[in-house]
């Protein structure tokens, strides 16, 4: 009797690493907040040049530099945003 629940315990063991998530769901969360993270510090970046710049402690070029790597992270999470809008869109145009 003894060696069959240790072989139970062992199955069970063996079965329950099967249901385990999987860190495929996990990397995408941690690819998203990597990129919502790259976001804020490129506009943070943005920011601090900018406010350099005005009292005189960044060159013109540094300040267009991350002006235009500003507007670029902008327009790029704009454009995200609207085709997320347009997928929702279009499925709730979808019959039931």
């Amino acid at each position: 009797m003894d060696i069959k629940s240790a072989l139970a315990s062992q199955q069970y063991a063996a079965s329950k690493l099967a249901t385990k998530p999987t860190a495929q769901n996990e990397q995408s969360t941690n690819a998203f907040t990597k990129v919502a993270q790259d976001f804020s510090q490129t506009i943070q970046q943005g920011e601090k040049t900018a406010m350099a710049a005005m009292s005189g402690g960044a060159d013109p070029h540094a300040l267009v530099q991350a002006l235009a790597q500003t507007e670029l992270a902008v327009e790029t999470a704009v454009t995200v945003r609207d085709k997320v809008v347009e997928a929702y869109q279009e499925i709730l145009r979808m019959p039931v």
